[in-house]
């Protein structure tokens, strides 16, 4: 972590301008998972207590082009007014002279919250007047939101080239600290655990961390596309016919450290009733598809991760968001979960989400915030947002 972070900095009597990452699942106008708001807390409430007041800013959903009351930020605001135990006041619009002038009459110990950054196009597209009109907002800049540091926009990354001091909150300095530990320093023996749908998505992770690790484990859908690539007849099973070039080369390359599944679980459609039933990898049925790890592939798995000092796993095993095919992914998540001495790492996303709801998430180490972020950092790519902060 070689960058500042709110602790580097006197914040008494400033305004603190801070990205967080309140981009929340909603259903009839109700925040239904406020993770990602309490994730942000701690870098609110330190503010608050050293005299600053604070200035939230955050997207939500995708708005197009324009204002969308569907995403406006209001529930979030009452949401993150209960966690807080104080008022938040909401603004209509993140920019402008309105804006301007309510948050020059904040005093310490306020909390605003300014509308969905989306709601101006300039956002995405890093624009130098929605940029600047964003850092008068502030004294100084925090970001605290890892989930969109990837991301150059103007409120993670162009506001900084007008307003500093520019420095991380304790979340973003948090993500750095595992994933950067994880990647540069690791704690031996070394093992990844990549799963997901698509093995394009992560081919760029996957031969970074090929050079790291003792052992790269792979599961879910884009396991078959390496089987395919060893020529087996993966029937119905999802395979991506234009990476098996790639897959044929990475097993050529590293075959010893790439460690793949020995039984599956196959079902006979892709429904969460369908009729299924474990095969070895080499026997799946005419028609079938693969959507589950099976048992022993589970107890194989255990046992290479058994030794683990530091694992970091991304993406689920099967098709987790059907309960009857998500039992490979639970199990896995029980293995690292019961490691001893181990630094655990889940890289967002559905593994994150497993997690959490099998109840195992205080046995993990660190569970990141940011999915896309954490595998474009797992790539070895600078972050756009992160760049931007300043240097300790």
């Amino acid at each position: 972590m070689d960058k500042k972070s709110i602790k580097d900095i006197n914040v008494k009597g400033k305004r603190a301008l801070v990205r967080v990452d309140f981009n929340v699942p909603m259903k009839s106008g109700q925040v239904t998972d406020d993770r990602r708001m309490r994730a942000a807390l701690p870098t609110i409430n330190y503010l608050l207590e050293n005299g600053a007041s604070v200035v939230l800013m955050s997207h939500l959903g995708r708005p197009k082009g324009g204002p969308d009351p569907k995403y406006a930020m209001d529930p979030v605001a009452v949401k993150l007014s209960e966690l807080l135990g104080r008022p938040v006041k909401k603004l209509n619009d993140c920019i402008g002279a309105e804006v301007e002038a309510a948050v020059k009459a904040m005093k310490p110990g306020d909390v605003t919250l300014l509308e969905n950054t989306r709601f101006h196009p300039e956002e995405e597209k890093n624009g130098a007047e929605m940029s600047k009109q964003l850092a008068v907002l502030g004294e100084v800049y925090v970001n605290d939101a890892f989930g969109s540091a990837h991301r150059a926009h103007s409120s993670t990354e162009g506001v900084t080239k007008t307003l500093r001091p520019a420095v991380a909150g304790f979340l973003l300095e948090k993500e750095l600290i595992y994933l950067g530990k994880a990647l540069a320093a690791p704690q031996p023996p070394f093992i990844a655990i990549m799963g997901g749908a698509k093995i394009s998505d992560k081919i760029a992770v996957i031969e970074n961390l090929l050079g790291k690790v003792d052992a790269l484990l792979i599961g879910g859908g884009m396991a078959n596309t390496f089987f395919a690539a060893q020529g087996l007849n993966m029937e119905k099973s999802l395979v991506e016919a234009d990476a098996i070039e790639t897959a044929k080369k990475l097993l050529a390359e590293h075959a010893a450290k790439l460690i793949l599944p020995v039984d599956c679980v196959v079902a006979a459609e892709f429904k969460p009733d369908a009729e299924s039933k474990v095969v070895p990898i080499n026997e799946v049925p005419a028609g079938w598809m693969i959507v589950d790890i099976g048992p022993a592939t589970i107890a194989h798995f255990a046992n290479r991760l058994a030794a683990a000092k530091t694992v970091v796993w991304n993406g689920p095993m099967g098709v987790f968001e059907m309960p009857a095919f998500a039992k490979g992914t639970f199990a896995i998540a029980e293995v690292l979960a019961n490691l001893s001495g181990a630094t655990t790492i889940i890289g967002g996303g559905d593994s994150a989400a497993a997690v959490e709801e099998s109840g195992l998430a205080d046995k993990i180490s660190h569970i990141s915030t940011g999915g896309g972020a954490s595998l474009e950092f797992l790539e070895g790519r600078v972050l756009p947002g992160v760049a931007a902060l300043d240097d300790k």
